[in-house]
C-alpha cells in the first residue's frame, strides 16, 4: 500500500485561518452513551459482587479464564523473576530511566512538598502539614500495547511521596504478560499488582473488594471505559486527570534538520488515529521540507498506517508571520507537548505559557521525555494545561493547614470573628470566639 500523509497547510495570514484551525483542533471527550452505560452497570456490579464481579469481567473482555482472584495477583517474587531474567541492556535502560524519573522527584518534592509553619508576633502558630496518601493505584494500559514507561511514570513519584502503598492494575489479555511491565513495577517499588483491566479494575480500586484494597487516588491512562469510569468513581476516591489523545506542536525556526522534526511528528501520531502533531514555523521552505521529509519517511514506519491517519485527519503545517506569532498561537493550543525546536529555544520559552511540557532546543526531542529525561510524561491534554499540571510528588500528597492561637493571639482573633460571626448569624460561632476572651 502506497500510504500518503499531508498534513493540513495552513496559514496564520488567511482571512479563514481561525475557523480553520478551530475545526482541526476540535475533539470531544464526549464519551459514547452505550459506553456509559456500560461502565455505569459494571462499576454497580463490582461495588455489589466484589471480587466475583471482577472474575466475570476479566474473563468477558480478556478472555482470562480463573477460579479466584489469587491467580490474577502478581507476587513480589514473581516481579523480581521477571526482573532478573532481563536482558542486561534492559535492565539496565529501565534502572537508569528509574533513577532519572525518581532523582527528578525527589528534587520536586523538596521544592514544594515539605510541611512548613511559622509564629507571628503574638506567638500564634500558622502554617501548613504536607501528608503523603496511604494507598494509590495506578493504573497501566494493556493490550494492543505494553508501557512500562507509564509504570515509571506513576509509581515513582508516589513512591518519594512517601505512599504507604502502591497497588498496580494491567489488563493482561488471554493471560499475556509484558515482561517489562512486570521489571518496571519490581524497579518502581508497586507493593501489589493484578492483572485486572478496563470498567471493572477501576471499581475494584475505588469500591474494594475482598481481594483488592480500596485506594485513596487512581491515576494512570486508559480507553474510553477506563476513562469513563475514572470520571464516575471521583468523589469516592481522587483521580489524576481524563487524559485526551496525545498531542506534540513543534515551534520550528527553519535550523532544525527537517528529518528530525518530521520523526518527532511521527512519534505523536504512532500512539493513535486521534493524536494530534502540529509544526508552527514562519519559513514556508521548511514547511515543503518537512513535508517531503513526512512522505519520504513515512513507509520506513511500522505503524505507518496509524501515523498516516492521524497526520491527515488531525495534523497540520502551519506558516506563521513570526515566532512571536507562533509562540501565541501555542499559547491558545495549550499543547501537552512542546517542542522549541529553533538556535536559540531560551529566548521564545518566556514567551510560552500554557504547556504541559517544554521540550527546548533540536537535540531535546518529546521522545526522552517519554522515558528517561526525568520529568513525569502524564501530562494534560486538550488545552487543559490552560489549568492543569503534569502528574507529579503533589498528586500523591495532601496539605492540612495548621493552626495553634496563642493566648493573647486569642485576644484579637476572637473580636475579628465575634464580628463576622454576628454579621452572618451564626451565634455560636460567636461565642466560641467570646468564650476565650478577657473581658
Amino acid at each position: 500500500m502506497n500510504l500518503i500523509a499531508i498534513p493540513a497547510r495552513l496559514s496564520s495570514a488567511s482571512s479563514t485561518f481561525d475557523a480553520e484551525f478551530k475545526a482541526r483542533l476540535h475533539w470531544s471527550a464526549e464519551t459514547d452513551a452505550g459506553i456509559e452505560q456500560r461502565v455505569a452497570d459494571i462499576l454497580a456490579d463490582v461495588q455489589q459482587r466484589g471480587d466475583a464481579a471482577v472474575l466475570d469481567y476479566t474473563a468477558r473482555f480478556d478472555g482470562l479464564q480463573v477460579s479466584h482472584m489469587a491467580a490474577l495477583e502478581l507476587t513480589q517474587t514473581e516481579l523480581k523473576t521477571a526482573f532478573d531474567s532481563l536482558p542486561e541492556v534492559q535492565r539496565g535502560a529501565l534502572q537508569a530511566a528509574a533513577a532519572r524519573v525518581r532523582s527528578y522527584h525527589v528534587a520536586q518534592r523538596k521544592a514544594s512538598g515539605e510541611s512548613w509553619s511559622y509564629r507571628d508576633e503574638d506567638g500564634t502558630l500558622l502554617g501548613q502539614k504536607v501528608t503523603p496518601l496511604d494507598r494509590v493505584g495506578i493504573y497501566v494500559p494493556g493490550g494492543k500495547a505494553a508501557y512500562p514507561s507509564s509504570v515509571l511514570m506513576n509509581a515513582i513519584p508516589a513512591h518519594v511521596a512517601g505512599v504507604g502503598e502502591i497497588i498496580m492494575v494491567v489488563p493482561t489479555p488471554r493471560g499475556e504478560t509484558n515482561s517489562l511491565v512486570l521489571d518496571a513495577a519490581y524497579v518502581a517499588g508497586v507493593t501489589r499488582a493484578f492483572t485486572i483491566g478496563g470498567a471493572q479494575a477501576v471499581a475494584a480500586l475505588a469500591y474494594g473488594t475482598t481481594t483488592v484494597p480500596k485506594v485513596d487516588k487512581i491515576t494512570g491512562p486508559g480507553n474510553a471505559y477506563v476513562a469513563s469510569a475514572k470520571k464516575r468513581v471521583f468523589g469516592v476516591v481522587g483521580i489524576d486527570m481524563i487524559a485526551g489523545p496525545s498531542e506534540i506542536l513543534v515551534l520550528a525556526d527553519g535550523s532544525t534538520p527537517p528529518d528530525w522534526v518530521a520523526m518527532d511528528l511521527f512519534s505523536q501520531a504512532e500512539h493513535d488515529e486521534l493524536a494530534q502533531s502540529i509544526l508552527l514555523c514562519p519559513d514556508a521552505n521548511y514547511l515543503e521540507q518537512v513535508q517531503a521529509s513526512i512522505h519520504r519517511l513515512l513507509p520506513e514506519m511500522p505503524r505507518r498506517e496509524i501515523i498516516a491517519k492521524s497526520l491527515n485527519d488531525r495534523g497540520a503545517l502551519i506558516l506563521t508571520r513570526s515566532m512571536e506569532e507562533a509562540c501565541s498561537i501555542a499559547n491558545q493550543i495549550a499543547p501537552e507537548h512542546l517542542e522549541v525546536s529553533s538556535r536559540d529555544p531560551h529566548r521564545w520559552e518566556p514567551l510560552l505559557k500554557h504547556a504541559g511540557a517544554i521540550f527546548l532546543g533540536a537535540y531535546t526531542s518529546e521522545s526522552l521525555g517519554d522515558y528517561c529525561a526525568g520529568p513525569n510524561h502524564v501530562l494534560p491534554t486538550s488545552g487543559t494545561a490552560r489549568f492543569s499540571s503534569p502528574l507529579g510528588v503533589y498528586d500523591f500528597q495532601k496539605r492540612s493547614s495548621l493552626i495553634e492561637v496563642s493566648e493573647l493571639g486569642a485576644q484579637t482573633l476572637g473580636q475579628i470573628a465575634s464580628v463576622l460571626a454576628h454579621g452572618e448569624g451564626l451565634q455560636a460561632h460567636a461565642r466560641a470566639a467570646e468564650m476565650r476572651l478577657k473581658l
